[in-house]
């Protein structure tokens, strides 16, 4: 009787299929692109804060016939018609928090009017932009120009290259109106119209002008409404 020897794999097939293996682990990781689709809920968290802070403005300015501004400031802030901002929306100036820095989310002290009048809940405070150390590209910002018709606009710098493209691409249009890039450092902040001036300052995702210096206000930035 013969006897059937087991065969198994020789070391060469062995790396051949290790390094098919490879090649496929790093197709799927390109494909996935963890940190993309990490920077894609970040920017999707951000748009929804700024409009959650959009929304709350407007309904304290229905309900108090002022803005938060005003409330805390009316020398500065008399009326509606006057402008505000750009200023991060961290800042004690808004309405949003009643103290600077990390403080805003510790401190005691009697609540900003957004949270007093209960448009925002307090857990509103503990988000990511909200603190110290927070830098220029990941605050949120808010204005408003002059007139008390103007809108208030709240913006953010994006960090998905795809939805930096997308607003590239939004103002390589052929209609200057679709562009949706605004600069919040252009001055005077705001056109004629009362909308946040367009950016035509990036022109790729990885153009450092996506990363303003500490202190200085984005270049290109995404805006609610849009």
């Amino acid at each position: 009787m013969k006897k059937v020897l087991a065969q198994g794999f020789t070391l060469v097939e062995l790396l051949i299929v290790i390094a098919l293996l490879g090649v496929i682990a790093t197709i799927v990781i390109a494909a996935i692109n963890p940190i993309e689709q990490a920077n894609k809920a970040r920017d999707a968290g951000y748009k929804s804060d700024a409009s959650e802070l959009v929304s709350a403005v407007q309904r304290y300015y229905a309900s108090q016939n002022q803005f938060p501004w005003t409330t805390l400031n009316s020398t500065e802030y008399p009326t509606a018609d006057k402008a505000f901002g750009w200023v991060n929306a961290a800042d004690i100036s808004v309405g949003l928090c009643a103290a600077a820095g990390a403080s805003c989310q510790t401190t005691t002290a009697s609540p900003a009017p957004l949270i007093s009048s209960y448009e925002l809940e307090t857990s509103f405070l503990s988000k990511s932009w909200i603190g110290t150390g927070v830098g220029a590209g990941d605050m949120l910002y808010i204005g408003k120009a002059t007139g008390a018709s103007s809108g208030v606009y709240v913006c953010w710098v994006p960090k998905s290259s795809a939805n930096r493209q997308n607003l590239i691409n939004s103002c390589s249009a052929t209609s200057t109106s679709a562009c949706k890039m605004m600069d919040l450092s252009a001055t005077g902040g705001f056109t004629a119209s009362g909308t946040p001036v367009k950016s035509t300052t990036c022109t790729s995702p990885n153009d450092t002008a996506w990363s303003p210096a500490s202190g200085l206000l984005p270049s290109c930035a995404e805006c609610v409404p849009e």
